[in-house]
């Protein structure tokens, strides 16, 4: 309970909830567990369109949003993916956040994160000598 009062990137806080239960209406979620909403009228907009909003599943990463939920968001799609799926191409790889800076972010071989562990240079490698 006291992380929802107290921590916004955990989901919302309750003051978020509170404005979005009063002034949204529940338009679908994602597989991630995203939920997404939309005003109920657009006396709070900027630019005469209703607001919509976007209450993360955990930890607050905006990379976390699929692309059909994002072009949504952004208005660039007037139907929420709930009613008009995005067509998918049989290359397009399945959406993956951003894990940069997480624990499950890549490391290479040889990364001080990753042990700083690499296997001995072969060679092919100078170093740069000033003349």
């Amino acid at each position: 309970m006291l992380k929802t009062i107290f921590t916004w990137w955990n989901g919302g806080t309750l003051g978020l909830r509170f404005t979005v239960g009063r002034r949204g209406v529940f338009i679908g979620q994602d597989d991630t567990g995203n939920r997404y909403f939309e005003a109920r009228d657009n006396s709070d907009s900027y630019d005469k369109r209703k607001r919509r909003w976007v209450i993360y599943n955990g930890y607050a990463e905006a990379s976390k949003v699929p692309p059909e939920w994002h072009g949504w968001l952004r208005y660039t799609f007037d139907e929420p993916p709930t009613v008009a799926p995005l067509l998918r191409r049989s290359w397009e790889k399945d959406h993956l956040p951003n894990m940069t800076g997480t624990v499950e972010a890549w490391r290479p071989k040889g990364s001080i994160a990753a042990l700083g562990q690499r296997s001995a240079a072969t060679g092919d490698y100078e170093a740069w000598r000033p003349e």
